[in-house]
């Protein structure tokens, strides 16, 4: 299934609140129960062989290659958002034309099973675009999916961005997605920082592509446990708790 799908993983962060401890380390390198964040979303994908993943770094970037020094990686300077983060990747797939895997390297707790299903609905459905989605009554900073008056994709609508009614949508978009080559690289030349963080977002590409005729789909193979991103202090002991008790170790 794997066989024609490799992988970008945005892992460029500085972690600013995670600093509070005096740790210098970029957010990817922090640890939660003994490991490195970026190492459990790396054994989450480790259905690709390594030469397959490209790390998206930038600061300390460094140290994340010396770090994981058996995967390709490209540098993002400035960190102008998401879909400049993979913009930056575009040259380590010329003449790629598979389907691509586009992650966060700071999401330790979603498991393989997850990325598996989100690429077998993404290639049975026969969509451009299969982004992952969970379900949670938790006030989490994540982006609103919209859904049409059908139920299908819309559009979404990142948290700094919602509307009092979109802030209140409780399927959110975890921000892993499965995009066939050639579209992702066309929707990213569309791309403009027209939203309150100046940025340029990867979530309006599948919004353009939907917009041009495209199938986009919405896989709900996330729990809301299994979403939970690494910010701040807190949320690295929330992680690191539950990695233990996944571990019996709690």
């Amino acid at each position: 299934m794997a066989e024609n799908c490799k992988a970008i993983i945005m892992a460029a962060g500085k972690g600013t609140r995670l600093r509070t401890d005096g740790v210098d380390l970029p957010k990817v390198l922090r640890e939660a129960a003994g490991r490195p964040l970026l190492s459990y979303v790396l054994e989450g994908l480790g259905f690709l062989a390594p030469e397959d993943i490209t790390l998206v770094v930038g600061y300390e970037g460094e140290k994340v290659a010396a770090a994981f020094p058996n995967y390709p990686k490209v540098f993002q300077s400035p960190q102008l958002g998401t879909g400049h983060a993979v913009q930056c990747a575009e040259s380590a797939f010329q003449g790629f034309e598979g389907h691509i895997f586009v992650c966060n390297g700071d999401m330790p707790l979603l498991p393989r099973k997850s990325y598996e299903a989100l690429l077998e609905q993404h290639l049975r459905e026969g969509n451009v675009c299969t982004l992952m989605a969970a379900v949670t009554d938790d006030p989490l900073p994540y982006g609103r999916i919209v859904r049409d008056q059908e139920g299908g994709f819309l559009r979404i609508v990142e948290d700094k961005d919602c509307t009092p009614e979109e802030k209140r949508i409780r399927e959110l978009n975890t921000g892993d997605y499965v995009f066939e080559a050639g579209h992702l690289w066309r929707a990213l030349t569309t791309l403009r920082p027209d939203n309150a963080q100046g940025e340029y977002y990867i979530t309006d590409a599948p919004v353009w592509l939907r917009k041009q005729g495209k199938k986009v789909g919405v896989c709900a193979a996330c729990t809301a446990e299994d979403m939970i991103g690494v910010n701040d202090v807190e949320q690295l002991r929330q992680v690191e708790e539950i990695i233990k008790r996944r571990r019996g170790e709690a």
